[in-house]
């Protein structure tokens, strides 16, 4: 059996970072589990102070195929390169020309929701950060996916 994971992004504003992965990824909220009808009802199950209640978003891929995205709250500032990141991929069909104009696109897309551009190799990936400076690629996936 393979595992699945989840990736978790902390960070000082979860409801804004939410918003940007969603839009950068194509994520929805993740629905709360079962059997709790909210994720309020299920946050009242670990005590925790009332002001933590919008710290913390989870996202989810809405046809189940990508990781799940957790993004939390914490006290600390991001103070280095991350070790991990994520890679958005953008079809790989066509021409190089095809390729990298979607790469560009999808950058100028992701800056126009609040990204910043970090560095352009140009004709193979673009890298970013996000509105809390966790980086981020957007190349073009394989040639045989679209």
């Amino acid at each position: 059996m393979t595992a699945r994971i989840d990736l978790t992004l902390d960070c000082t504003d979860a409801q804004r970072l939410a918003e940007f992965w969603k839009l950068a990824l194509g994520y929805i909220d993740e629905p709360p589990p079962p059997p709790f009808a909210t994720r309020e009802e299920w946050l009242a199950q670990f005590d925790l102070p009332e002001d933590d209640e919008d710290d913390a978003a989870w996202l989810c891929d809405p046809q189940g195929a990508g990781p799940r995205l957790s993004i939390l709250k914490v006290p600390e500032p991001k103070t280095a390169k991350n070790r991990l990141h994520i890679d958005i991929r953008v079809p790989g069909h066509g021409s190089d020309e095809e390729r990298w104009s979607r790469i560009r696109a999808e950058a100028d897309r992701l800056v126009a929701a609040g990204a910043t551009v970090q560095h352009v190799y140009d004709g193979h990936h673009i890298t970013m950060a996000d509105p809390e400076g966790n980086e981020f690629c957007v190349a073009a996936g394989p040639a045989d996916r679209t």
